[in-house]
This record gives C-alpha cells, structure tokens and sequence, in this order.
C-alpha cells in the first residue's frame, strides 16, 4: 500500500469502482460537494499504486464523530487496509477534539461487527429512527 491521504475529486470514480465493489451505496456527486464544504479532512482514500485500494468518509459535527462508506476493494482485502483507513480517521477526529466516534452496522453483518469489535467499537442498544427529507426545490431554498 501506498498511503492513506485525503480524498481529491480526480480520486471519485475510482472511490465509486471501490463503493460498488464493496457493495456499498455510492453517494452522489451533489452529496459529497455539500459533505466536503464542512470536513473535506475526514475523506480518506488508501492507493496502492496507482489504484485506490480503500476508502472510508468521516464527518464531525462538533459534537461526535461518525464513520461511514469503510470500504475496501477485494482484491486488495486482508491486508490490514481498513484497519490503517479507521487508524487515520480516529486521529483526525481525536485532533478536532472529538470526544466519540459512532458508526452503524447492519445486523446481518457478523463480518462487520467483528471487525468493529476488533478495534473496540462496541455495539449500543440505541435504536435508529431515521426520517428522510423532501429534496431541496428553489422555492423552499430560500425560506
């Protein structure tokens, strides 16, 4: 592996290769604009070569940190890959001041939490509730 950096617009379709081959929902260009105007740091794509071998997006909102989208392509899995991207990302967050850092893992992905449980992320019995809003139109832009 090359190294771990932050995330460059030229890295997004190879970023999206690594999303769909994870099988991981890809984010649209309009949402990663928005989520790069406020920590553009906490993007972090792994390159092995020329390839970007691994990719995981983290967000602060001042209060907690969130991990979202850890990825790595297959072919370049079991290398000790995600666990140098979340490294990375804790360090960022712990120089913001970040006090937690939460993620979300599926239920039927014992892979996951293992993996998460590995690095001493251990699971809550919070329940999400999660509510999705209308698109943005022009009209309600401006209210």
């Amino acid at each position: 592996m090359s190294g771990i950096r932050q995330f460059r617009w030229a890295d997004y379709d190879r970023v999206v290769a690594v999303w769909r081959e994870s099988g991981i929902d890809v984010l649209s260009r309009a949402e990663l604009e928005a989520k790069l105007e406020r920590d553009p740091e906490l993007f972090l794509v792994a390159e092995s070569g020329t390839d970007i071998a691994g990719v995981v997006l983290g967000t602060y909102d001042g209060r907690r940190g969130w991990i979202f989208r850890l990825g790595v392509h297959p072919g370049h899995r079991r290398r000790g890959i995600a666990t140098r991207l979340v490294a990375e990302l804790e360090k960022r967050l712990h120089a913001l001041n970040c006090p937690r850092i939460n993620l979300l893992v599926l239920p039927d992905n014992d892979a996951g939490l293992r993996f998460w449980q590995s690095l001493g992320y251990l699971p809550c019995p919070d329940v999400l509730c999660s509510k999705p809003l209308p698109a943005p139109t022009p009209n309600n832009l401006s209210s």
